[in-house]
């Protein structure tokens, strides 16, 4: 079994199953009320997973925040003689960024489980060709989404945080950040760059299905530029062009291998179709 298959080749083996397969005489519909039933154990299951996840986060919560605190910890190595040290302004404040820590972190953990449960829901109501496209597609997703998230935590957040120094050094201003400011960043960058690096894969799912052409994204490659960019400074807090570049970067390499994939992918189904007309 060949182990080097492209996501294209993956997409083909879906294709070439019948949408239309005909459903086991033997299987029986479920009803409406074994509908909401199942929904109401998905929702249980997920609910079950994610207050599993949330407390084994409140139990190593030490250790956790240790590694969120990264960032900091590395600009501040950066610099000689400085100190960064997060100042909490009133009373409540800590106790909510533990519940913010335990609520986000314990959603990080159980996406992966709640995400299969809510498969295993929607599978009956797909056919054989839809069944066989989540699995790669939902693995597309998460590999873009760790390697976004990723991206935002080691490169993003200590870029913004030396700007942030450089600004309040030009400034003569002191710093001194609260927690909840520092979370509040992590939490953007961190999650919406991971959902940035989203976007080839519904590019390559649109083509997939018919919704746009290869020849429109060559067409509009320079409008795309400008989106990106657009995006990236959305995104990135600071209005500094080194790290929305830093951002851009790979969204348009993404973008150009998203095209290169859509690329096969429209080919193989202009083919297909082209032999069902035939036929």
């Amino acid at each position: 079994m060949n182990e080097n298959r492209s996501p294209a080749d993956v997409l083909d083996d879906a294709d070439s199953v019948d949408a239309d397969a005909a459903p086991d005489p033997r299987e029986k519909p479920m009803g409406f009320l074994e509908h909401l039933e199942e929904l109401r154990w998905t929702l249980v299951k997920c609910a079950v997973v994610l207050a599993v996840a949330a407390t084994a986060v409140g139990y190593f919560l030490k250790e956790f925040n240790a590694v969120l605190l990264w960032p900091l910890r590395h600009v501040q190595a950066e610099r000689a003689g400085l100190t960064l040290e997060l100042s909490t302004r009133s009373v409540m404040e800590s106790f909510g960024i533990i519940i913010q820590l335990c609520g986000w972190g314990g959603l990080a953990l159980a996406a992966p489980f709640m995400l299969y449960f809510i498969g295993q829901f929607v599978a009956p109501a797909l056919n054989e060709k839809e069944r066989r496209l989540i699995l790669p597609s939902g693995f597309s997703a998460f590999v873009l989404f760790i390697l976004g998230s990723a991206f935002g935590f080691l490169l993003l957040v200590p870029s913004t945080l030396r700007v942030s120094l450089e600004i309040n050094d030009l400034l003569g201003f002191s710093t001194t950040w609260t927690p909840d400011s520092y979370y509040s960043l992590l939490t953007w960058l961190v999650l919406g760059v991971g959902l940035a690096f989203e976007f080839p894969l519904l590019i390559v799912i649109a083509i997939y299905f018919g919704l746009l052409r290869v020849e429109t994204l060559r067409k509009f490659r320079r409008h795309s530029i400008v989106a990106i960019f657009i995006i990236a400074a959305i995104v990135t807090p600071t209005p500094d062009p080194f790290t929305q570049t830093m951002f851009a970067v790979p969204l348009y390499v993404l973008f150009e291998l998203a095209v290169l994939v859509g690329a096969r992918v429209q080919a193989r189904r202009d083919a297909r179709l082209a032999a069902e007309d035939i036929a």
